[in-house]
């Protein structure tokens, strides 16, 4: 049975969730029927046709992009500030094995994949800003098409906006220097203090601020962080397939549809 079947079947997505998932099995159609609508679905399609007419089965107003990992590759910055920091504990790991603390709350990271007590944790971040602060947060760069996919979302009259658990300030001086700032209605951030904020309170901080409804919003993100904040604060989530995830958790995570570039994801924001 394909996912979206079995999803829509037991009820734990609605069918107006499911866009597009990129990673096809079947080759058949599968047509749904319910009081409100029918939809077919193609695998070999890529997305639903509703009551004959292709494109989004839900239209979003409001989109909410995470920024490390779906905005801008901060890769490299992140992950040579986290070996810095760990060498001056003497503990020594290879920067790719580090990829995965681009996105998350790194008090929440360093204590899950070191398994150390909060005090280091908190420590480790404190020498992770050493470093990242004066030169690992310019090590980094916009996706390419970002720009101008935002550009064609807010001349459709969508409103954008930015949630992530990164600082905002660093966020905003990041979008500040590559001309993206003005692209966004509202730019939510974790504030000053040791961890990162909750991905799902700074979600909530955001809709609130664009006053936006939770079932005309969508956030799109590339880690089952923020596949899992979102649901916390009652929207979905559009995985952002050329981020930082490992194979399959985005998926697992629950997002309603991958998408593998900009391009694509426009084309469903825009109904294309």
């Amino acid at each position: 049975m394909p996912f979206e079947k079995e999803m829509i079947e037991n009820g734990t997505v609605p069918a107006s969730f499911f866009l597009h998932r990129s990673n096809r099995n079947l080759n058949d159609t599968i047509t749904f029927n319910f009081p409100f609508s029918t939809f077919n679905y193609s695998d070999t399609e890529s997305h639903f046709a509703i009551n004959g007419r292709k494109g989004n089965a839900m239209r979003y107003n409001t989109i909410l992009f995470d920024f490390d990992g779906t905005l801008y590759d901060t890769v490299e910055g992140i992950t040579k500030s986290v070996q810095y920091a760990l060498e001056k504990h003497g503990i020594e790991a290879p920067l790719e094995a580090l990829r995965c603390f681009a996105g998350p709350p790194l008090v929440d990271k360093f204590m899950e994949v070191y398994g150390v007590d909060k005090a280091l944790a908190e420590q480790l971040v404190l020498d992770f800003r050493e470093r990242y602060q004066p030169i690992g947060v310019y090590e980094s760069a916009p996706f390419p098409g970002v720009g101008e996919t935002l550009l064609r979302l807010r001349k459709a009259g969508l409103r954008l906006g930015v949630a992530t658990s990164k600082p905002q300030a660093l966020a905003e001086l990041l979008l500040d220097r590559a001309g993206l700032r003005d692209r966004f209605h509202v730019i939510v951030g974790s504030k000053p203090g040791i961890n990162n904020d909750a991905k799902w309170a700074i979600v909530r901080e955001a809709m609130a601020l664009c006053g936006a409804e939770p079932a005309a919003t969508v956030l799109v993100g590339d880690t089952k962080y923020d596949a899992v904040g979102a649901a916390r604060a009652g929207i979905a989530c559009i995985g952002a397939g050329w981020g930082y995830a490992a194979p399959g958790e985005l998926e697992a995570a629950g997002v309603v549809c991958t998408v593998r570039d900009f391009d694509e994801l426009e084309k469903i924001l825009l109904d294309n």
